[in-house]
């Protein structure tokens, strides 16, 4: 039995990246007890978890401080001899593998986000200069949630190491009681997401404000929480879309706004995946998204899903809602489409994905020369070229 470690960097919220690995790790202890010991190392205490059963063995290490985070992540694995130790994004997983020199303990890199977009600091982009020059080449294997981020990322950041598409998995949600809605109820346009600047609400506020010119007839709900809210709660007042723009929060399951709404929007100027659209289509609502990196374009791949907009277009994003809005009722009849579509990312599908990509890395890594990192070649003098990627 091979036993593994996610761990979970130190977060504010218990959000898309933690969902995905708590949900994921659930159920690979659930379905491959036999073949993984599956354990996590949560360094933040969410309230989601602290008290929650779960199949796999939580480690809770939660003290303030990059040093405790440093001391607590090294203890636990020198005394654990784990067969691979996962790690999502390029910052987190550099300064584990330089934190843990000497414990020689394999690492698989987790891509959440899109690498492109992180280098927005000093210190990110020393990690990154680490990662391409030092650590990449001592990774076991690379998984990233989107087969456009993982391309993108070989291409910026050239290695024989093994990349491989796992899927993020697709939450399911408790029935909701529909709710009797009049005739000429408005046609409702919702998009969830946290209120930040990546996720683009911004962009879907000004747009609505120009759909209302021509269709006034309809509302938007914008679902979520984050930092940008009062930015958010500023441009409303400003469009004057007081009535017509809500901010909405819904902690626990967004299941009863978009069980209520008839057409689900993606401003997002970039994603690693997309879980808010995979739940949108759980409830059969259309999709109208701009085609970022990454994600959209791998779950949006037919025109009974919804639409594909160019990043920044934003008069064609205008002239989508408009043509949806004007024949909602003939969109409603691919609402089953949509949720079978939906049905390939359901957590008792990916989870296969999931362990077939922890044997490869373990297989990898077995395979490794069994050197002391201080006798392998620190600086590769030349990317190496792309071999070629195992995506499905």
């Amino acid at each position: 039995m091979h036993k593994v470690l996610y761990i979970v960097p130190q977060t504010t919220t218990f959000a898309g990246m933690e969902r995905v690995i708590d949900s994921i790790c659930d159920e690979l202890a659930a379905q491959y007890r036999d073949t993984f010991q599956i354990h996590v190392l949560y360094t933040t205490a969410y309230e989601q978890i602290v008290g929650a059963e779960r199949n796999y063995t939580k480690i809770i290490r939660a003290q303030p401080g990059r040093l405790n985070l440093i001391r607590n992540v090294r203890d636990l694995l020198a005394s654990e001899n784990y067969s691979l130790v996962v790690i999502p994004q390029v910052e987190p997983t550099a300064l584990f593998w330089f934190c843990l020199i000497g414990l020689r303990r394999p690492f698989a890199m987790h891509l959440h986000g899109n690498p492109r977009l992180e280098k927005r600091s000093r210190k990110a982009s020393i990690m990154f200069f680490l990662m391409r020059w030092i650590v990449l080449e001592r990774l076991a294997i690379v998984f990233g949630t989107s087969p456009r981020q993982l391309a993108a990322f070989r291409e910026d950041y050239p290695s024989d190491r093994e990349h491989v598409w796992v899927p993020n998995p697709a939450r399911r949600f408790d029935p909701v009681e529909p709710v009797a809605r009049p005739a000429d109820d408005p046609v409702r346009f919702v998009s969830v997401g946290r209120f930040a600047f990546q996720k683009g609400q911004d962009i879907l506020i000004r747009i609505f404000a120009e759909f209302l010119k021509q269709r006034p007839n309809a509302r938007l709900s914008l679902v979520g929480y984050g930092t940008d809210e009062e930015l958010l709660k500023a441009l409303i007042k400003e469009l004057a879309l007081e009535g017509k723009v809500s901010l909405d929060h819904y902690p626990d399951s967004p299941a009863i706004p978009l069980a209520g709404s008839d057409v689900f929007l993606s401003g997002a100027r970039w994603e690693g995946w997309s879980l808010a659209i995979c739940e949108a289509l759980r409830f059969g609502l259309p999709v109208i998204a701009f085609d970022c990196e990454f994600g959209p374009s791998d779950i949006i791949i037919d025109d009974r899903i919804g639409e594909l907009v160019a990043i920044g277009d934003n008069a064609s994003f205008l002239q989508a809602m408009i043509r949806y809005h004007d024949t909602i009722e003939a969109e409603r009849r691919h609402a089953d489409f949509r949720r079978r579509h939906v049905d390939k990312f359901s957590i008792e599908n990916v989870v296969h994905e999931h362990a077939a990509a922890l044997t490869a890395g373990i297989a990898s890594s077995a395979k490794q020369p069994d050197r002391p990192w201080w006798r392998r070649p620190f600086f590769r003098l030349s990317p190496r070229l792309p071999a070629p990627q195992r995506l499905p």
